[in-house]
Protein backbone atom coordinates (compact mmCIF):
# COMPACT_ATOMS: atom_id res chain seq x y z
CA UNK A 1 0.00 0.00 0.00
CA UNK A 2 1.29 3.57 -0.76
CA UNK A 3 1.81 5.78 1.92
CA UNK A 4 -0.29 9.00 1.02
CA UNK A 5 -2.69 10.54 2.82
CA UNK A 6 -5.83 9.99 0.08
CA UNK A 7 -5.49 5.85 0.45
CA UNK A 8 -4.52 5.80 4.17
CA UNK A 9 -8.05 7.55 4.31
CA UNK A 10 -9.32 5.21 1.85
CA UNK A 11 -8.58 2.23 2.94
CA UNK A 12 -9.81 3.22 6.65
CA UNK A 13 -13.50 4.14 4.97
CA UNK A 14 -13.39 0.77 3.85
CA UNK A 15 -12.58 -0.91 6.82
CA UNK A 16 -15.55 0.57 8.43
CA UNK A 17 -17.82 -1.22 5.85
CA UNK A 18 -16.50 -4.68 6.71
CA UNK A 19 -18.11 -4.73 10.19
CA UNK A 20 -21.80 -4.75 11.23
CA UNK A 21 -20.71 -1.71 13.44
CA UNK A 22 -20.59 1.78 13.81
CA UNK A 23 -19.28 2.55 17.43
CA UNK A 24 -15.30 1.44 17.08
CA UNK A 25 -12.89 2.14 19.16
CA UNK A 26 -9.33 2.05 18.22
CA UNK A 27 -6.85 1.05 20.23
CA UNK A 28 -2.71 1.62 19.71
CA UNK A 29 0.18 1.92 21.51
CA UNK A 30 3.68 3.55 21.32
CA UNK A 31 6.69 3.23 23.98
CA UNK A 32 7.28 -0.86 23.97
CA UNK A 33 10.96 -0.67 23.01
CA UNK A 34 12.26 2.86 24.44
CA UNK A 35 14.93 2.40 27.50
CA UNK A 36 13.51 4.98 29.73
CA UNK A 37 9.88 6.01 30.19
CA UNK A 38 6.47 5.01 30.16
CA UNK A 39 4.21 3.20 27.73
CA UNK A 40 1.47 4.96 26.67
CA UNK A 41 -2.25 3.88 24.90
CA UNK A 42 -4.94 5.41 23.07
CA UNK A 43 -8.55 4.11 23.08
CA UNK A 44 -10.59 6.13 20.51
CA UNK A 45 -13.94 6.97 18.70
CA UNK A 46 -13.99 9.05 16.03
CA UNK A 47 -16.84 10.20 13.69
CA UNK A 48 -16.29 8.39 9.95
CA UNK A 49 -16.40 12.29 8.53
CA UNK A 50 -13.22 12.46 10.50
CA UNK A 51 -11.43 11.01 7.53
CA UNK A 52 -9.36 13.86 6.99
CA UNK A 53 -6.39 14.77 5.64
CA UNK A 54 -4.19 14.68 8.48
CA UNK A 55 -5.01 11.48 9.79
CA UNK A 56 -2.21 8.56 9.33
CA UNK A 57 -0.10 6.07 11.07
CA UNK A 58 1.70 8.61 13.59
CA UNK A 59 5.44 7.38 12.15
CA UNK A 60 4.34 8.54 8.48
CA UNK A 61 3.70 12.10 10.02
CA UNK A 62 6.20 14.67 10.26
CA UNK A 63 5.89 16.05 13.78
CA UNK A 64 4.82 19.67 12.58
CA UNK A 65 1.71 17.55 10.93
CA UNK A 66 1.72 15.26 13.68
CA UNK A 67 0.63 17.88 16.47
CA UNK A 68 -1.92 19.06 13.91
CA UNK A 69 -3.25 15.92 13.43
CA UNK A 70 -3.39 15.76 17.52
CA UNK A 71 -5.27 19.20 17.69
CA UNK A 72 -7.78 18.30 15.43
CA UNK A 73 -8.52 14.60 16.71
CA UNK A 74 -8.91 16.44 20.50
CA UNK A 75 -11.53 18.22 18.60
CA UNK A 76 -13.36 16.33 16.62
CA UNK A 77 -13.45 12.70 18.71
CA UNK A 78 -16.33 11.59 20.10
CA UNK A 79 -14.53 9.90 23.31
CA UNK A 80 -10.91 8.93 23.83
CA UNK A 81 -8.89 7.74 26.70
CA UNK A 82 -5.53 7.38 27.40
CA UNK A 83 -3.10 4.45 29.21
CA UNK A 84 -0.03 4.91 31.21
CA UNK A 85 2.55 2.32 32.78
CA UNK A 86 5.48 3.53 34.11
CA UNK A 87 8.92 2.08 34.00
CA UNK A 88 8.99 0.64 37.43
CA UNK A 89 5.79 -1.28 36.72
CA UNK A 90 7.19 -2.30 33.60
CA UNK A 91 9.91 -3.87 35.21
CA UNK A 92 7.71 -5.55 37.79
CA UNK A 93 5.43 -6.91 35.66
CA UNK A 94 7.13 -7.31 31.71
CA UNK A 95 6.84 -4.96 28.96
CA UNK A 96 3.62 -7.59 27.19
CA UNK A 97 1.97 -7.32 30.45
CA UNK A 98 2.23 -3.50 31.13
CA UNK A 99 1.05 -2.86 27.08
CA UNK A 100 -1.95 -4.60 28.07
CA UNK A 101 -1.95 -2.85 30.95
CA UNK A 102 -1.73 0.61 29.09
CA UNK A 103 -4.77 -0.71 26.39
CA UNK A 104 -6.87 -1.50 29.27
CA UNK A 105 -6.77 1.53 31.23
CA UNK A 106 -6.93 3.63 27.76
CA UNK A 107 -10.32 1.48 26.55
CA UNK A 108 -11.71 1.97 30.44
CA UNK A 109 -11.96 5.62 29.99
CA UNK A 110 -13.80 5.78 27.21
CA UNK A 111 -17.40 7.55 27.63
CA UNK A 112 -18.98 6.50 24.50
CA UNK A 113 -20.81 3.23 23.53
CA UNK A 114 -18.55 0.83 21.96
CA UNK A 115 -19.46 -1.73 19.73
CA UNK A 116 -15.87 -3.41 18.66
CA UNK A 117 -12.26 -2.70 19.84
CA UNK A 118 -10.08 -2.41 16.91
CA UNK A 119 -6.27 -3.02 17.97
CA UNK A 120 -2.91 -2.60 16.35
CA UNK A 121 -0.82 -5.74 16.64
CA UNK A 122 -1.69 -9.01 17.40
CA UNK A 123 -1.83 -8.89 20.95
CA UNK A 124 -5.75 -9.34 22.65
CA UNK A 125 -6.49 -7.25 25.53
CA UNK A 126 -9.17 -8.37 28.78
CA UNK A 127 -12.52 -6.63 27.82
CA UNK A 128 -15.76 -8.36 27.56
CA UNK A 129 -16.59 -6.59 24.05
CA UNK A 130 -15.84 -7.72 20.67
CA UNK A 131 -12.21 -7.04 19.92
CA UNK A 132 -9.92 -7.65 16.92
CA UNK A 133 -6.00 -7.10 16.36
CA UNK A 134 -4.61 -6.39 12.95
CA UNK A 135 -0.97 -6.51 12.18
CA UNK A 136 -0.35 -2.73 10.29
CA UNK A 137 -3.90 -1.51 11.69
CA UNK A 138 -2.20 1.76 12.25
CA UNK A 139 -1.89 2.18 8.40
CA UNK A 140 -5.01 0.18 7.48
CA UNK A 141 -7.62 1.58 9.81
CA UNK A 142 -8.70 5.22 10.55
CA UNK A 143 -9.37 4.88 14.24
CA UNK A 144 -6.19 3.13 14.84
CA UNK A 145 -4.70 5.36 13.06
CA UNK A 146 -5.69 8.46 15.32
CA UNK A 147 -4.75 6.49 18.34
CA UNK A 148 -1.10 5.97 17.54
CA UNK A 149 -1.22 9.90 16.73
CA UNK A 150 -2.36 11.03 20.05
CA UNK A 151 -0.39 8.06 22.09
CA UNK A 152 2.64 9.38 20.29
CA UNK A 153 2.05 13.11 20.78
CA UNK A 154 0.83 12.21 24.41
CA UNK A 155 3.99 10.38 25.38
CA UNK A 156 6.03 12.44 23.24
CA UNK A 157 5.23 15.30 25.91
CA UNK A 158 5.92 13.40 28.80
CA UNK A 159 9.29 12.76 27.45
CA UNK A 160 10.25 16.43 26.84
CA UNK A 161 9.20 17.63 30.34
CA UNK A 162 11.18 14.53 31.71
CA UNK A 163 14.33 16.11 29.31
CA UNK A 164 13.78 19.26 31.65
CA UNK A 165 14.37 16.93 34.98
CA UNK A 166 17.44 14.97 33.55
CA UNK A 167 18.76 17.02 30.70
CA UNK A 168 22.44 15.37 30.27
CA UNK A 169 20.44 12.45 28.34
CA UNK A 170 18.66 14.31 25.77
CA UNK A 171 15.08 12.67 26.08
CA UNK A 172 13.23 15.15 24.17
CA UNK A 173 15.15 14.37 20.96
CA UNK A 174 15.16 10.97 21.18
CA UNK A 175 12.16 9.90 23.40
CA UNK A 176 14.12 6.98 25.69
CA UNK A 177 15.05 4.84 22.72
CA UNK A 178 18.60 3.51 22.54
CA UNK A 179 19.83 5.81 20.21
CA UNK A 180 23.76 6.24 20.09
CA UNK A 181 23.75 9.59 22.03
CA UNK A 182 21.66 7.98 24.38
CA UNK A 183 23.39 4.98 25.23
CA UNK A 184 26.82 7.35 25.38
CA UNK A 185 25.24 9.20 28.05
CA UNK A 186 24.00 6.13 30.02
CA UNK A 187 27.59 4.95 30.24
CA UNK A 188 28.74 8.63 31.27
CA UNK A 189 25.81 9.38 33.76
CA UNK A 190 24.58 5.83 34.68
CA UNK A 191 20.75 5.13 34.59
CA UNK A 192 18.43 7.74 36.14
CA UNK A 193 15.39 7.27 37.50
CA UNK A 194 12.91 6.46 34.68
CA UNK A 195 15.31 4.00 33.40
CA UNK A 196 14.01 0.67 33.00
CA UNK A 197 16.02 -1.63 34.90
CA UNK A 198 15.20 -4.73 32.88
CA UNK A 199 15.94 -3.14 29.53
CA UNK A 200 19.36 -2.18 30.37
CA UNK A 201 20.04 -5.24 32.33
CA UNK A 202 19.15 -7.06 29.12
CA UNK A 203 21.11 -4.76 26.49
CA UNK A 204 24.51 -4.42 28.62
CA UNK A 205 24.84 -8.05 30.44
CA UNK A 206 28.35 -9.28 29.98
CA UNK A 207 29.66 -5.94 28.94
CA UNK A 208 28.47 -3.53 31.96
CA UNK A 209 26.11 -3.66 34.94
CA UNK A 210 24.36 -0.31 36.16
CA UNK A 211 23.69 0.53 39.56
CA UNK A 212 19.86 1.02 40.52
CA UNK A 213 19.13 3.79 43.01
CA UNK A 214 15.11 2.89 44.50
Amino acid sequence: MKNNIGNAGKSSRLAFTEHPYSRIAGIDEVGRGPLAGPVVACAIVIPDAAACKYLKDSKLLSPAARLKAYDYLQEHALSYGIGIVDEHTIDTINIRNATMRAMEQALSMLHHEVELVLIDGNMKIHTTLPQETIVGGDRLHLSISSASIIAKVYRDIIMERYAEQYPEYGFDKHKGYGTRKHVQALLKYGPCPIHRRSFLNNIFSGQQKFGFND
